[in-house]
């Protein structure tokens, strides 16, 4: 692979392998904080609901997660246990519940996830406002793509059932 000649399979290798060395990342995390891979995806979803200053109800926790009811019920009860979140009544409808992390996980993601960050920005600090734009660009097609693929897999499995 050249700089200038990246053919796109060696873009989704290059995906793939930045996708695996994630994973592996978040897998100390995981494994450091007795955390099922589910209940971390849970953590990262409502933390960037708490980062938008937005509310975010079991109900759609299990939604971006894809989960039952009963199973985001015993996830929520698991990080509960543990100390990262509660579930409280909403202050503007009584009716509502609402998800609320724990200042004490925030602080914890945030420490463990700092060095991620300052190598990922030195990395991104390395290219124009330009390319920036580009790998962003590139970025959210890559995930479009990638959502598009899931909802046709789904599709097919719930046309064989």
């Amino acid at each position: 692979m050249t700089p200038d000649n990246v053919t796109a399979y060696e873009l989704m290798v290059l995906i793939r392998r930045l996708n695996m060395e994630g994973d592996r990342f978040v897998e100390g995390f995981a494994t450091a904080h007795r955390l099922h891979r589910t209940d971390l995806n849970a953590l990262v979803v409502i933390l960037d609901a708490h980062a938008a200053g937005r509310p975010l109800a079991p109900g759609e926790l299990g939604a971006a997660l894809s989960l039952s009811a009963p199973a985001t019920t015993a996830l929520l009860d698991r990080l509960e246990q543990a100390g990262h979140v509660e579930r409280r009544r909403s202050a503007t409808d009584r009716r509502k519940v609402e998800v609320v992390v724990h200042e004490q996980a925030v602080e914890l993601a945030g420490r463990f996830f700092a060095p991620l960050g300052r190598h990922l920005t030195v990395a991104i600090d390395a290219f124009s406002p330009q390319e920036r734009e580009v790998i962003g660009r590139f970025l959210t097609s890559g995930i479009e793509a990638t959502v598009a693929a899931r909802l046709e897999h789904a599709a097919r499995l719930e046309h064989r059932a």
